[in-house]
């Protein structure tokens, strides 16, 4: 039997819509998750103009409702975390232990704004009387997520905290899987980090949980930097809006490393002009960390990169779902990863643009939808 799901819509047109969706019975290997918490980020707020209906969310957890005849590992009443990165596991990127850049599921390496072969069977969802795309796979901003078994690791815990672990699956494992997948960030080192939003935040976590001796949180905003004390930075520099390129700030950050730059830092900022500020932050052969995702042409002074300074570019943290989510959920449970402070606020459905707004004036680190 179909479901009448709750369901925040995308029109394509800049606004949405709080509506109903009808959900389908899962095909052999789709199943049915009765969201618990959907986190926000702005990537949400951009699917209001894709062009297209689109079931909003790409953050989430809950607990499985329907399962797919030929799903063996899970069953109805599993707790799961859903995860937009669906790898095939037979590409040569998964092959080669990349499964955030699959090359046959992922909506942001093969495109099309979340409809790729690791999408649930599209008539599965209908808005109108036709079929309507989730968000990254997934669209989390419902009572009910259609989804391929690909989406989902269980997640073994009593009394699980859903609104934390909703967020893990896009900001925290971009901030966290930067710092320890991809820069792999050594014990005792210096990083800095450009930019104190959510993601930021997540990446001075992630510094303190693999032990850097100095960790410099740069951002414009006060009340961001006393955030950033609170997630593990042992210095803060209060940028200015006028400083082109951050230059002034890689000054001070190299006067206080003893005049040669950190190890590591990451550009946690999404703008195109900061794109290669944290060139000029690190020293000689240190780790420049593209976190936010710019894409667009920018300039860049090539002498940024003197002398054998390494630039990566790493998506979502490098993540491998069924290896790096429950690790992230033992360091929650430890007390080291920082998921409840990290939440600002947390929102009915029906007070999604209030969420919204919130957002884009910056008064959260981090929002969560919660359903009943």
């Amino acid at each position: 039997m179909s479901i009448q799901s709750k369901s925040a819509v995308a029109k394509g047109d800049g606004s949405f819509t709080i509506t109903h969706v009808t959900v389908a019975e899962p095909k052999a290997d789709e199943l049915i998750v009765k969201i618990k918490a959907a986190g926000l980020c702005h990537t949400d707020y951009d699917s209001l103009s894709w062009g297209k209906p689109i079931v909003m969310g790409h953050e989430g957890a809950g607990v499985v409702e329907k399962v797919g005849p030929d799903i063996k590992d899970l069953k109805k009443g599993d707790q799961v975390l859903l995860n937009w990165a669906t790898p095939c596991m037979h590409c040569f990127q998964c092959q080669e232990g990349n499964q955030h850049i699959c090359e046959n599921n992922s909506p942001v390496v093969v495109g099309g704004n979340g409809h790729t072969p690791g999408h649930a069977h599209l008539e599965g969802s209908q808005w109108e009387g036709k079929p309507i795309e989730r968000s990254f796979n997934l669209g989390t901003l419902s009572e009910y997520a259609l989804v391929k078994e690909s989406a989902v690791v269980k997640i073994e815990e009593e009394n699980l905290n859903f609104s934390a672990a909703s967020i893990i699956s896009c900001g925290v494992m971009t901030g966290y899987g930067s710092v320890v997948n991809s820069a792999k960030l050594a014990a005792g080192s210096s990083a800095v980090i450009l930019g104190c939003g959510g993601v930021g935040l997540n990446v001075i976590n992630a510094c303190e949980i693999s032990g850097a001796g100095r960790i410099i949180a740069v951002d414009i905003n006060p009340n961001k930097l006393e955030l950033a004390k609170q997630f593990g930075a042992t210095d803060i520099i209060l940028a200015d809006k006028t400083d082109v390129g951050l230059a002034n700030v890689a000054e001070r950050v190299k006067e206080m490393l003893g005049g040669s730059g950190a190890d590591y830092a990451f550009e946690c900022t999404a703008i195109p002009a900061l794109g290669a500020a944290p060139l000029a932050m690190v020293r000689n052969a240190g780790t420049a960390v593209q976190v936010s995702g710019i894409e667009e042409d920018i300039t860049i002074d090539m002498r940024l990169f003197e002398w054998d300074k390494i630039y990566i570019n790493p998506l979502y943290g490098k993540c491998r779902p069924q290896i790096d989510f429950p690790k992230l959920m033992q360091l929650y449970k430890k007390g080291d990863l920082k998921l409840d402070e990290m939440i600002t606020k947390e929102y009915k459905l029906d007070d999604l643009q209030q969420a919204l707004d919130d957002m884009l004036a910056g008064k959260n680190a981090k929002g969560v939808v919660v359903f009943d």
